[in-house]
């Protein structure tokens, strides 16, 4: 298994990005809060995880390990798989879910777009134990761009959505705030869609 790749990145999208070591270019599915951080940078390390099953082989990077570590917690949740650990880190800071867990907050859960209240109640449940309090600041990268809409189109469509449905979503939040960065805007879509 995998436990880190350093390259350059050829590719950044909210949904994934392709680093390029040893003349080889690896598609690795990330959260938005990786793409946050990682958004500035031509060269990153990024900590993987990766799954092997008999349809798919794929690569999950993680800016830090704490993200890596709360998205292997979840995995190991029934019913929770890949795609929806990486909305769960696409919606929330790794920090912010760990004290969503730890204080049992089911409502912040249950508006993250695919868990319901049974799910909400069984992270809490099964993680509870495992996840510790301490919060971490994180700093919010400005996209300063023309392609903001685009991006977060893609990233939403990538995540499984309709382009249709999240035009709509997206062009209502860019017309309420147009000073809007990429990630607050595709949190907050995630919370309409």
């Amino acid at each position: 298994m995998f436990d880190y790749i350093s390259g350059k990145l050829v590719e950044k999208n909210p949904a994934y990005c392709v680093i390029e070591t040893g003349n080889i270019g690896y598609f690795i599915n990330i959260s938005l809060t990786t793409y946050g951080q990682i958004n500035q940078f031509d060269e990153c390390k990024l900590f993987l995880h990766q799954i092997i099953r008999e349809d798919l082989q794929a690569l999950y990077g993680f800016f830090t390990l704490p993200e890596r570590e709360i998205f292997r917690l979840l995995i190991s949740i029934s019913g929770i798989g890949a795609n929806t650990a990486r909305m769960i880190l696409s919606s929330l800071k790794p920090d912010e879910l760990r004290n969503i867990i730890a204080t049992g907050n089911v409502n912040v859960l249950q508006s993250i777009k695919g868990i319901g209240s049974k799910t909400a109640q069984r992270i809490i449940v099964e993680l509870r134990d495992k996840v510790g309090k301490t919060v971490t600041l994180d700093e919010n990268i400005l996209v300063k761009n023309n392609t903001i809409k685009e991006e977060a189109l893609s990233a939403l469509v990538m995540l499984g959505f309709t382009r249709n449905a999240v035009e709509k979503v997206v062009n209502g939040i860019l017309l309420s705030d147009k000073t809007i960065t990429l990630e607050e805007l595709i949190k907050k879509a995630l919370k309409q869609l």
